[in-house]
């Protein structure tokens, strides 16, 4: 567009324009996915803001013109009423009601959960819709951001999760490919706001039967994080399941140990894994893994009298979302609460550090 003509999308008279009814209906989807509401209808908020964003400005002149937003795909009317009211220099109601909400949810419960909460820099453990989480690259790229982030890792399922839709070697190379563009084109953006932001490449990676990894070493050793996790046979004899989590953590691609216990508390509830604690988290300390505190408010893992154990045995620990959605990402306040109760160290807390000291960590192999 020739820079004398003005871009329909960003009116020149200060009135609300298309980045403003994309960013609205962007935020409802990412409060509703912090909620754990229907996918169904997050989705609906994201890929309304998704269509008006494509819409070259022709169409979007058009439509600001004559109102006709429902003839657009993927635009129903209560998103239409959003637009309608973004457009008047109204907030939605149900954007304020989602506000008003994240309020009381987005506080830790205790001042120490909350004082560390205040000292996370980055995630260790998030999903795109490369595996089974419900949103691009990007999208989750820019709701770290959101959130206050300096680093996220993107760590999707490896081959075997199948019902995960996990990546192939051939797979995680393009997706590691994408991550080194995109982390290209936020430079600018960082030097224009000040507040430097890194996408990590990562695999949440499946503990096989025997131990090993389910994916090549040699890429495994390219990556910036592994998250090593046990999403088989959960229900394994105790003495053989010790067995397999110590071969993994002690092997020289992981850095972080995953939801350790599978449990769920939430929905379809799962009762934990049987292991011996104090050999696995023994064996964490020693190859200096870090211990997953995972957030999600379905697993709230590991449960607090094995935190007592990995805290006597001198683990790291990483403070994690484990999101599959953008919202998902702000979760980690439960985690904070949760450790904080223990009275850990924030320096053994792996995503409190800068994320210089955090890669010299992650490939100290």
């Amino acid at each position: 567009m020739p820079h004398d003509v003005p871009d329909p999308g960003v009116p020149t008279d200060g009135s609300p324009g298309r980045d403003d009814v994309v960013r609205a209906l962007h935020r409802i989807a990412f409060l509703l996915e912090r909620r754990q509401e229907s996918q169904y209808r997050s989705r609906a908020y994201r890929a309304a803001g998704d269509t008006l964003r494509a819409l070259d400005d022709d169409a979007w002149a058009a439509h600001a013109r004559d109102g006709r937003w429902q003839d657009l795909p993927g635009v129903g009317e209560r998103t239409a009423g959003v637009i309608a009211a973004v457009l008047d220099g109204e907030q939605p109601r149900v954007l304020a009601d989602l506000e008003a909400d994240l309020t009381e949810r987005n506080r830790a419960a205790t001042p120490e959960g909350q004082a560390l909460r205040d000292l996370l820099r980055g995630d260790l453990h998030a999903h795109t819709e490369a595996s089974d989480g419900s949103a691009s690259l990007t999208d989750m790229a820019l709701a770290a951001i959101e959130v206050g982030h300096e680093y996220q890792a993107i760590t999707d399922h490896s081959p075997r999760l199948t019902v995960a839709n996990g990546l192939s070697a051939e797979r995680l190379r393009g997706q590691v490919r994408r991550v080194a563009a995109l982390n290209r084109s936020l430079e600018d953006a960082a030097r224009a706001t000040g507040r430097p932001f890194r996408v990590l490449t990562g695999i949440e990676v499946d503990v096989l039967d025997d131990g090993t990894l389910d994916q090549e070493p040699a890429l495994l050793a390219e990556l910036d994080v592994v998250v090593a996790s046990v999403h088989s046979k959960l229900r394994m004899d105790r003495a053989a399941m010790t067995r397999r989590m110590v071969a993994a953590v002690r092997g020289p691609a992981t850095d972080v140990l995953g939801h350790c216990t599978g449990r769920r508390v939430l929905g379809r509830e799962r009762p934990q894994s049987e292991f011996d604690a104090e050999a696995v988290f023994a064996a964490c300390a020693e190859a200096g893994v870090a211990v997953e505190v995972n957030s999600r408010p379905d697993r709230r893992d590991p449960p607090h009298a094995l935190i007592d154990v990995a805290v006597a045995a001198g683990c790291l620990f990483s403070i994690d979302s484990d999101a599959h959605a953008p919202g998902q990402l702000d979760w980690l306040v439960d985690g904070c609460d949760r450790l904080a109760a223990h009275g850990v160290d924030p320096d053994r807390v792996v995503t409190t550090w800068p994320v210089e000291r955090l890669l010299e960590w992650t490939h100290r192999h």
